[in-house]
């Protein structure tokens, strides 16, 4: 299928971005201090150089296969039927990933801000608002991204580096962790969070030049990756471990330590906030509109808008299946790891089955 070549190398690495930096950003300094306490930074390092390890894989195959989309090409390496359960397996766990991270967006505004709203208000709302915005096509996807960029970045950026001044370096020492309890499953639920990068797949089909695919893909990762392993210097640096492992959400905590030079605002959490709802609407936004158009592809229908409302019940109805904060946040833990492979393990397949059988676009 030809599609329309008008993506920059500049706008792809945007959607990396923005796809990336989302709900995960509030949990994350939790996820590395209880897999390996003072190790958190460590960990970190090692999830980026694992989730930078999946985008390359991606990467490699759009290049390789330059105007078809991802379930296209996996059906020109595997053959149909092999290729339609993998593109299937793909849908659902991305399905899954919108939910769950409309729930936890929903969970997070019910709990600091409109404390009287009900769940289900907050969480289809959202869900609505990516819905309407996924009716779109690629192009205007990648304009929505690219516009929202500086939105998430920079005030993202001053929070972390106003918060450095409170860090200590003794709080982030040893780098390898005291004794880490399980510094290996950590990396792979840090690297979970990076899983919305996926969404490269179908951008690289509408880059003006597929050939830059894997330069974007450098400074999306790095801008990102960069963001991350900062916050959770910032985090473990303020807070030290032991208290950060105490945090349900330690990045909040840290933007309500942070206060402008000169006390122009003594808690920047409200402006941090603003910024994390633009966050997760363009992460969600991303796997959303992946969703419904790797499904139109799959079901070979011309345009994915009308999937847009087909699928919202179900992701309602999975979003609301935890009972609570505590078994919301097992479940993401648990899919994101399976997820790994999904997102790594079945493109490294498919990057070498097309070497050994030759295979181009």
């Amino acid at each position: 299928m030809e599609y329309p070549r008008q993506i920059t190398a500049i706008q792809a690495a945007a959607v990396l971005i923005s796809s990336i930096i989302g709900v995960g950003v509030l949990p994350l300094p939790l996820f590395a201090v209880r897999a390996a306490n003072t190790g958190a930074t460590l960990v970190t390092i090692l999830a980026i150089l694992l989730a930078s390890f999946g985008l390359w894989l991606i990467t490699k195959l759009g290049m390789r296969f330059p105007t078809l989309s991802f379930g296209e090409y996996s059906e020109v390496i595997l053959g149909k039927w092999l290729a339609v359960i993998g593109t299937v397996l793909v849908i659902l766990f991305f399905a899954i990933l919108t939910s769950l991270a409309a729930r936890e967006f929903g969970e997070v505004v019910i709990t600091a801000v409109l404390k009287k709203t009900p769940l289900e208000v907050t969480v289809i709302v959202m869900l609505l608002l990516a819905t309407l915005s996924a009716r779109s096509d690629i192009t205007t996807f990648t304009y929505l991204h690219h516009f929202y960029l500086p939105i998430i970045v920079f005030p993202a950026i001053l929070i972390v580096a106003l918060s450095l001044k409170n860090a200590q370096v003794v709080s982030i020492l040893p780098i390898w962790g005291n004794n880490p309890p399980s510094m290996a499953q950590g990396v792979l639920v840090v690297a979970a969070l990076f899983q919305a990068s996926f969404v490269y797949t179908m951008v690289i089909p509408a880059m003006r030049n597929p050939k830059r695919a894997m330069r974007a893909s450098f400074w999306g990762m790095f801008i990102a990756g960069g963001l991350y392993l900062s916050i959770v210097i910032a985090s473990v640096g303020v807070f030290g471990s032991e208290e950060t492992s105490n945090l349900l959400w330690p990045t909040l905590e840290l933007a309500k330590t942070t206060t402008l030079p000169g006390n122009i605002l003594e808690r920047l959490d409200a402006a941090f906030l603003a910024v994390w709802v633009t966050a997760v609407f363009t992460t969600l936004f991303s796997t959303y509109y992946f969703t419904i158009h790797t499904f139109s592809k799959l079901i070979r229908l011309r345009d994915h808008k009308v999937l847009s409302l087909f699928v919202l019940p179900f992701l309602f109805a999975a979003a609301m299946y935890p009972e609570n904060i505590t078994h919301m946040y097992e479940i993401i833990t648990a899919v994101g790891r399976m997820g790994l492979l999904v997102t790594i393990a079945y493109p490294m397949l498919l990057l070498i089955v097309a070497f050994i059988r030759r295979k181009k676009g």
